[in-house]
């Protein structure tokens, strides 16, 4: 997309929108109670605008400091989400510019979100970031630690935390995915159990698999080349 086509981009938000709604039919499942949260890395700031004007409430960005840029070009016109690998000597842009931070992967990580969020005195809402897949490119909790770790995390000040994130495994066999989330889905669910109701963001699922995603439970899927088109590496 060489020059930002806004019709394009509405068209393809409302079959995005479509199909969560489809999704969510099929699982007997309220599609308002989902939300969208288009992905905007690797693509110009100018693309958001007409994503908001489209309806789109939050966006996503998986480098800290290509979303900043955005932020302070554009201002708070969404919510603002960091959803890649977050480097613990990035947290304090990322802390201050960013409305969530979906990738929080370990405590250590954590406490280091805390700090910077109680110098900023602000509170900001975390994820936990699952390791649902044996990939060794993703980040995030073994399933067995996420428990744990919740309840060292759910403590720090200046962390709201709200639930959890996974990526599915990038591979073609949908009963490896539909696995992955499912175990996401069961870890979520016994999280709030053990911490409350404000336990309840599940985030599932990208443009290959958030129809998927959607019927194994998730309540925020994250879309971006569905949404944007296809992805040109930066040089």
């Amino acid at each position: 997309m060489s020059e930002v086509d806004t019709a394009r981009i509405a068209e393809n938000i409302k079959a995005v929108k479509d199909r969560i709604k489809q999704a969510a039919d099929r699982s007997g499942r309220d599609p308002e109670g989902i939300t969208l949260v288009a992905v905007s890395k690797m693509f110009p700031a100018e693309v958001i605008e007409p994503a908001v004007a489209a309806g789109v409430a939050d966006i996503g960005e998986s480098r800290v400091q290509e979303g900043t840029d955005k932020i302070k070009l554009l201002g708070k016109i969404a919510r603002w989400h960091m959803i890649g690998h977050l480097q613990s000597n990035k947290a304090a842009p990322a802390v201050r510019h960013f409305d969530m931070i979906q990738s929080i992967d370990s405590v250590r990580l954590a406490e280091k979100v805390s700090q910077q969020a109680v110098s900023y005195d602000k509170t900001i809402d975390c994820l936990i970031e699952v390791k649902s897949s044996s990939e060794e490119s993703k980040y995030g909790f073994l399933p067995v630690d996420v428990l744990t770790a919740a309840e060292q995390i759910e403590k720090l000040p200046g962390i709201n935390l709200c639930g959890l994130m996974t990526v599915g495994p990038w591979v073609t066999d949908e009963g490896r995915v539909k696995k992955a989330f499912d175990l996401t889905r069961e870890i979520f669910e016994n999280m709030k159990e053990s911490l409350g109701p404000k336990i309840k963001i599940l985030s599932m699922g990208m443009s290959s698999d958030y129809r998927l995603a959607i019927e194994c439970g998730s309540t925020m899927v994250r879309v971006g080349a569905a949404i944007f088109g296809k992805r040109h590496k930066k040089t």
